[in-house]
């Protein structure tokens, strides 16, 4: 798949972008093996680039356990043919395999990291940290994959280095997205990272509130979201129904923005 029309048609000013916790790649209570249904879905969103949590970069039991299992990890089976670039932070690492998070391009990515943010020693969490380099704009876009933790004081902490990693590595008037699984259902995020940050949330400035995307069967929590800097937001949109609860307990968050 191309470059998406729309940004080839205003000089790659607009950009598509979608966040989605795949669930390592299992249906709700990890019951069917889904991965190859999440690689159809994520191509239907037409997105540049992709924020994808809970992705499996290797696991020898489940390998050897369900034959349609990908011979590649799992953000490149999702990334073949269509993002020529990605990007994978192993968080969490454990005796048959491990996962993370992970970015996915159309792009060419210039250098990533993953920092380490757990604060504990039974949940690893890290902050997927892309610069991706798109055709004639000035400055790289900072793009950052996050999956919070379970607890307030965790999340708190982990915003916090957010936050410090933000204002350290990022030019003030660099492009920048932050998107990923917050885990914020008290909706500490506005108050901890994005007003210190001027960063504002896609379906705040769209609808007024974040959108609910948790359970993707009927969402009452707001747990995703895409939080920008130096964009415009054109359209924004909540994937979820039977078809996509049926590959997540999570909603996939889709958005067209526009170069400010």
């Amino acid at each position: 798949m191309k470059v998406s029309a729309l940004a080839e048609r205003n000089g790659t000013r607009t950009l598509r972008v979608a966040t989605y916790n795949i669930h390592k790649g299992f249906s709700f209570f990890k019951r069917r093996l889904v991965i190859h249904d999440v690689r159809e879905q994520l191509r239907m969103l037409g997105a540049d680039v992709v924020f994808l949590q809970e992705v499996h970069g290797s696991h020898e039991r489940h390998a050897s356990r369900f034959s349609e299992w990908p011979a590649a990890p799992q953000y490149e089976f999702l990334a073949d043919s269509v993002w020529r670039e990605y990007a994978y932070g192993k968080n969490a690492i454990y005796d048959q395999g491990h996962h993370g998070n992970a970015i996915l391009s159309r792009f060419p990515i210039l250098r990533w990291d993953n920092q380490d943010v757990s604060t504990h020693r039974l949940e690893k969490r890290g902050l997927l940290h892309c610069e991706i380099q798109l055709p004639r704009w000035k400055e790289p876009l900072h793009c950052v994959c996050v999956h919070l933790g379970l607890l307030a004081r965790w999340r708190g902490r982990q915003l916090e280095l957010l936050r410090q990693r933000i204002e350290r590595l990022v030019p003030p008037t660099a492009p920048l997205i932050v998107a990923g699984d917050f885990n914020d259902w008290r909706y500490r995020v506005a108050q901890e990272l994005a007003q210190p940050l001027n960063m504002h949330e896609v379906f705040e400035l769209v609808r007024g509130v974040p959108a609910r995307s948790f359970p993707a069967v009927l969402p009452l929590m707001a747990l995703d979201r895409i939080y920008l800097r130096g964009f415009q937001v054109r359209h924004a949109h909540v994937h979820h129904g039977r078809a996509w609860a049926r590959i997540s307990d999570h909603a996939a968050l889709a958005a067209t923005l526009v170069r400010s």
